[in-house]
Order: structure tokens, then sequence, then C-alpha cells
């Protein structure tokens, strides 16, 4: 049985991950910083500090995990602490890899998740894995940096590394754009508060996302590249508005706060994943439409439980 080690296993994309792996026979461990509530079907998950290296050799050591998908990040733009932000995304992402080294003897493939935030938002368009840098915020920047670092440490493992454009589905934090909408149409709220609606982002099913991250570790030719993780279609907020209405049977108001409204904003952000779909072949894409009335259908769930 492949052993897989997940950092950040008590992540929104972690437990995602997880149900993956284990549906394809995967035996499952995880680290986590702090939570270590249970997951189905996960052998094991410790509690661990990536800039701990001797921490992290001895969770390595222990487990002897074949594969390695290191999730763990500070993944939330406006996060507060920008120290912490460079410290988890970059110190971080060094201490696990030279534990990997260290320590990694069994490892045959190691994903590590940056992001799009890479490219930033001064281009617009279909964005390939070759459209250079232009980072825009403290998070995308440690990104940028996470990559680098990797590439010290590409001739000692085999690294792929994902750049994941926008994703979303139940259990992800109401902070983000899309759990944020559908929170107020299951609490059914008559207002929202939005800004330039005609923006159009590129969004995923984090399911989907999670088939991806399963296939690439099964996909020898993957390592040492790097991929766009994306559906290759953009929604403008107010077509995620309308499918919205539909799904919930009722139409919000909607108002734009200029506060929300960023000076010179992109119009259209897409991710181009052909490179992807030629190491991979075909992808299964979720519809939004779909992804929508599932974190609908759980949210209102949740309303009616009083949680």
């Amino acid at each position: 049985m492949t052993k897989a080690l997940i950092t950040g296993i008590n992540g929104f994309t972690g437990r995602y991950l997880a149900i993956e792996l284990q549906k394809s026979g995967y035996e499952v461990f995880g680290i986590s910083h702090s939570n270590t509530a249970e997951i189905a079907g996960v052998k094991s998950i410790y509690t661990g500090d990536l800039n701990d290296t001797g921490q992290i050799v001895r969770i390595i050591q222990t487990v002897q995990p074949d594969v390695v998908v290191h999730l763990a990040a500070i993944t939330f733009v406006a996060h507060g602490d920008i120290d912490a932000i460079y410290r988890t995304n970059v110190l971080g992402t060094r201490c696990l890899l030279e534990a990997l080294v260290t320590a990694g003897d069994s490892i045959k493939a190691v994903l590590l998740a940056s992001s799009a935030n890479v490219y930033g938002n001064a281009q617009g368009g279909l964005l390939a894995e070759t459209t250079p840098f232009a980072p825009a915020n403290d998070y995308a920047v440690s990104k940028v940096a996470m990559e680098y670092v990797a590439q010290l440490y590409k001739s000692r493992l085999p690294i792929t590394i994902v750049r994941p454009f926008n994703y979303t589905g139940a259990g992800q934090a109401e902070h983000f754009l899309i759990p944020k909408i559908v929170e107020h149409y299951a609490k059914h709220k008559a207002v929202i508060e939005l800004g330039n609606l005609e923006v159009a982002r590129d969004f995923s099913d984090v399911r989907t996302v999670a088939s991806i991250y399963k296939r690439l570790l099964e996909t020898p030719k993957s390592i040492s590249d790097i991929f766009n993780v994306c559906s290759g279609k953009s929604y403008t907020l107010l077509e995620v508005i309308n499918l919205m209405n539909k799904i919930s049977g009722y139409n919000i108001e909607v108002r734009v706060n200029p506060d929300f409204v960023r000076a010179n904003e992109v119009k259209i952000l897409q991710g181009d994943r052909k490179q992807l779909e030629n190491i991979m072949g075909s992808i299964e894409d979720i519809p939004l439409e779909t992804t929508l009335r599932w974190m609908f259908d759980e949210a209102v769930a949740r309303a009616n439980k009083g949680c």
C-alpha cells in the first residue's frame, strides 16, 4: 500500500485530498500545526511545526512516505500577520524539503502547492505557466519565493509544483468570496455587498483539484515541472449571482461597495491548462452550478441545525 503524507491535512484542501487518496487505496498520514481533529480513514495525524526540521525529520522517519503533498500554508491574502506568511510559506517549505532530503529515502513524488497569485493582477486574459511573475501582495510574493526555494532541491527530490487558480467547495472558510456569497443565500439575506461585478475569474471545484493532485502524484513525467490547476473557463461575479438566484429560488439585492473595488483591476484572469492536459489527458470538470448547489445545500443544512 502506497503511503501518502499530507501537510496541512486538516485544512480545506487537505481533507478532500485525503478522501481522494483513500479512495485510490493509499494509506494516508498527515501533519497539522495545531488542529489534530480526526479525519475518517486517515492512519495518523501528527502535530508538527514545519519550522522545526528535527521534528519533521522524526515524523518522516516514522511514516516513511512514498509520496508527499505540501499544502500547509497561510492562504488568505489579507492575513494580518505578514511575518507569519513568510515564516510559514517560505521557511516552512524549506524546512520540509530539508527534512525530506535528510530522511525521505523512499519518496517517489513531492507535490508543492504554489498559487496562481504569482501572476498578479497586472496581466489579463489566458495565463500560462510561462506568464512572468507579477506578485501583487505578500502572499503572492511568498509563493514566488517558495518556488525559488524548491528549485534548490529539484536535483535531490522528485518535485512537482502546482499553481491552482480559484477553487471552492463545501467547508471553505466564509472569508473567501464564493462561500461568502453562498452563505448570504443560505441565510436568505436580502442584501449582499460586493466589488466589481464584471470581473471574471477561473473557478474550479475542490474535488476536481484533489483528483488532479492525485493524478499528478501518479504521473512520473510531471516531476520537475510546473502546472496550472484550473478549469480554463472564467465566470463574472454577476454570472455567479445569477446562478445562485436560480439555485436558491430568490433574487438577492447586490450593492457594489466602493471599498471592495480595486483600482485598475484586471477584467479577466483565466488559467491555461494545456500543459496539464498534455501530461495527464482529459480532465472531467464539475460544472460551477453543481459546485454552488452542493455548497448551498450544505450551508442550508448547517443553518437549519443552528450552526
